[in-house]
């Protein structure tokens, strides 16, 4: 078993990673903290649904135990970070557009398809419902929180389709801003412009309300407390 406990992120990209990894890793410096990066959005993968994303989880896990050698006992916390993608808002608000790719404002998305954007909605909705009820996979205590509309919307303060490159600079930036500074993170994600307050499920309450997983919003200061 090793020394110290794992404390398990689950982020979509590297950017996510390069922006919030030493700051995670500075504030649970008595534990080990490990990131996966799943490269994209798990709750839309072709081969996630909402009867099997518990189990997909757990795969992430086990892939985690596997590469370092871990056991079972060493887990503590499963922190999980996604993007909300306006997945709330009314339908009225999804609008076609002539677009390549979804474009997201505070009020609302204009896309090419928009049923398919309706079901997508209805498909994640249901998986991240299920996700924030559930308290711990397979034995391990687990947590998923949200960025809205995005981690770069809420970080940067900028709704916009960014490159991976763009997003790779300014995560890097953003790092570098608060290397060994956790407590002006946790100052700055805890500001009422940005995190929602209440309980845990209080915050995904209001999410799920009207327009509001398409403004600026997170719950993630919630990890610090």
């Amino acid at each position: 078993m090793s020394e110290k406990k794992v404390v398990m992120f689950i982020v979509e990209g590297p950017s996510d990673e390069a922006a919030l990894g030493s700051i995670m890793k500075e504030y649970f410096s008595n534990n080990e903290v490990q990131f996966v990066v799943v490269y994209g959005d798990i709750t839309l993968k072709d081969y996630v649904s909402e009867d099997n994303i518990l189990k997909k989880i757990n795969e992430q896990i086990e892939s985690v135990k596997k590469k370092y050698r871990y056991f079972h006992d060493d887990f503590i916390m499963i922190i999980h970070i996604v993007d909300t993608d306006g997945v709330y808002i009314p339908e009225i608000d999804i609008k076609e557009a002539d677009v390549e790719k979804a474009q997201y404002y505070e009020d609302h998305i204009d896309v090419k398809n928009a049923k398919a954007i309706v079901n997508r909605n209805r498909r994640k909705g249901a998986i991240l419902y299920k996700l924030r009820k559930t308290g711990k996979i397979n034995g391990i205590p687990y947590r998923i929180y949200f960025n809205s509309c995005n981690l770069e919307h809420v970080l940067y303060d900028e709704l916009k389709d960014f490159t991976d490159e763009e997003k790779q600079i300014l995560s890097d930036d953003f790092a570098d801003k608060y290397d060994g500074k956790v407590n002006e993170f946790i100052e700055f994600i805890s500001d009422n412009q940005i995190a929602v307050s209440g309980t845990f499920q209080k915050t995904w309450d209001y999410i799920e309300k009207d327009r509001n997983s398409l403004n600026r919003h997170s719950n993630m200061h919630l990890i610090f407390e």
